[in-house]
């Protein structure tokens, strides 16, 4: 597992999704009631990118077919979507974003 800083605290905007583009990986940042949040960011369903979502408590709303996924999870929990996302740890450390994928 590699941790890569992928952007400084202020630029996370409370409830808005940031999208992190790494070599293999394309992953969704929420920041949310202060906590941080780090999901694929390709919905299961459909190509659409979960980072242009909508939050609504501890689910992100694709924008393409409504399908909400759990930000802790990763799980579908609504239709059209069945199959969950990747979920990827995240972290905040002396003001910088982290994030740990597998490559």
């Amino acid at each position: 597992m590699t941790a890569h800083r992928v952007a400084a605290f202020g630029d996370l905007e409370e409830g808005v999704g940031l999208k992190v583009d790494l070599t293999d990986h394309t992953v969704a940042i929420f920041l949310v009631d202060g906590a941080l949040f780090a999901l694929g960011d390709r919905c299961s369903h459909a190509e659409a990118s979960l980072s242009e979502g909508e939050i609504f408590g501890d689910e992100v709303e694709c924008p393409r077919h409504g399908s909400g996924f759990s930000l802790s999870t990763g799980e579908a929990l609504t239709l059209p979507a069945t199959k969950p996302v990747p979920v990827y740890r995240v972290w905040l450390e002396q003001g910088e974003v982290f994030l740990a994928v597998d490559e």
